[in-house]
């Protein structure tokens, strides 16, 4: 236990502060995103992360999969599991409101021996592709839209998952997209959402019912890519939380459920100038710019070897069917949600572009990287998009990989994607994702022994 009038408490977040008023902080939860977007660290207690300036975790947290397995991605040096030097970036402090004691968390950066930046750490390759924007003196902006499911509690991986049940006592209905009512039968986990979130400082621009059964769409106020990742990544957390205290699972997966759609985590971009303020993608007569339109061919033009980061399991690529509100191609229009990329409705100065390829399953650091990283090589190259859709982009053929493997061959011809993200980040994340691939390779699924057992 410690003083809550010590000095580095005293600089707390205002909602840290807030939630700690009266109370004697316990224990400090010292957290960074690995790969997957799982949350890796140790919680140490009070009095102890007081007076601590760092800690250390093996290199090694960065080389794991999502089964628990290893990638061998080490460098030279050999699979030694250096330790890193984590630093607490004080001003993501936030509560953990769903512990028994008084807890907070606080994300890390990772750096090496030397003192420089892990290139592989997710946060990093993000702050990476952000620095590269101001290099420019372009600020980019964001604003995630999250999409998850509400399911009954699975405890066997062979059995189908099912929608969660609702107050009514019924099951959570499907096609009831925007419906208030179907949002009231969520009630409490969503309450108990609102709550944690205003405990940990977030603030919600709403919550909507999507088109699947106990399908949620939670959307965040637009801002810096760093803290609205570090945002995304606690929220994941926090969604969970809340469900299990209701007896229900929330799942992130781009495609939990056959036959409903899938969800997706859609990210709104707009770049400001750094001098000014101004958006960037309209002129003084509130047109679109140059920069408007090659941030939108650097979408096309490399989303496609950027998908293994958006969409980084075999499962993300369920997700992509046509006429369940999730993209096919690569076209763009004004308005217009069954392109991939569209451009909603926004006065000039909000003019934006929204990528609607990335899944919900992906690391948000690594998707907003990604989606950032394509479109600042669309602005340095002067890429120019294809002419403006117009229709229903169902219609038209798929232009994007349909399984990892496709994409990853992609991915790991990339160089000028690289180039942005970083290489040494690109050449862990192929190891560690084929490593994952090969191991569900060997799976034998219940379609091949329901239909190829005794039929071939």
């Amino acid at each position: 236990m410690i003083d809550t009038k010590t000095e580095w408490m005293s600089k707390l977040p205002e909602s840290a502060q807030d939630y700690l008023a009266g109370h004697r902080l316990d224990e400090v939860e010292c957290v960074i995103s690995d790969l997957p977007g799982i949350a890796r660290g140790k919680a140490v207690p009070a009095s102890k992360f007081g007076r601590q300036d760092y800690f250390h975790l093996p290199d090694s947290v960065f080389f794991q999969t999502i089964t628990g397995g290893w990638g061998e991605a080490a460098d030279e040096d050999g699979f030694i599991e250096k330790d890193m030097i984590l630093y607490p970036d004080m001003e993501t402090a936030t509560a953990a409101p769903w512990t028994g004691d008084w807890t907070l968390q606080v994300i890390h950066d990772a750096f090496d021996r030397n003192g420089e930046p892990v290139p592989f750490a997710p946060r990093n390759v993000l702050k990476r592709v952000v620095q590269m924007y101001r290099d420019k003196g372009w600020e980019p902006v964001v604003a995630p839209e999250m999409e998850f499911f509400l399911i009954a509690r699975n405890l066997d991986p062979a059995q189908d998952i099912k929608p969660m049940t609702g107050r009514s006592g019924r099951p959570a209905a499907a096609r009831q997209a925007y419906s208030m009512t179907a949002v009231d039968e969520f009630g409490p986990v969503i309450d108990d959402i609102y709550d944690f979130a205003e405990a940990q400082g977030f603030e919600i621009d709403g919550i909507t019912q999507e088109g699947g059964a106990g399908q949620l769409e939670i959307n965040l106020r637009h801002g810096d890519p760093v803290r609205l990742a570090d945002e995304v990544f606690y929220f994941k957390r926090l969604i969970r939380e809340a469900a299990l205290r209701h007896d229900c699972f929330a799942t992130f997966m781009a495609k939990p459920i056959a036959n409903e759609p899938g969800s997706a985590m859609h990210i709104h971009h707009s770049v400001l100038d750094m001098k000014t303020g101004n958006n960037i993608f309209s002129d003084e007569k509130g047109d679109g710019t140059e920069a408007f339109y090659h941030f939108i061919g650097g979408l096309q033009t490399h989303l496609p070897a950027a998908l293994a980061v958006m969409a980084p399991y075999v499962n993300s690529y369920r997700r992509y069917v046509k006429d369940h509100a999730a993209p096919i191609n690569l076209e763009w229009a004004q308005d217009n949600r069954t392109t991939g990329i569209r451009v909603p409705l926004s006065s000039p100065a909000a003019r934006r572009v929204e990528n609607r390829i990335a899944g919900m399953d992906c690391n948000p650091y690594l998707g907003i990287a990604a989606s950032l990283a394509c479109g600042y090589l669309g602005m340095i190259e002067g890429l120019a998009p294809s002419a403006q859709f117009k229709g229903d982009a169902y219609e038209g053929d798929g232009d994007i990989p349909q399984v990892l493997g496709s994409a990853l061959n992609l991915f790991e011809e990339a160089e000028k994607l690289h180039a942005v993200l970083g290489p040494d980040f690109a050449r862990v994340y192929s190891i560690v994702k084929r490593a994952e691939y090969d191991e569900f390779l060997q799976v034998i699924s219940p379609w091949e022994r329901e239909h190829l057992l005794l039929n071939v």
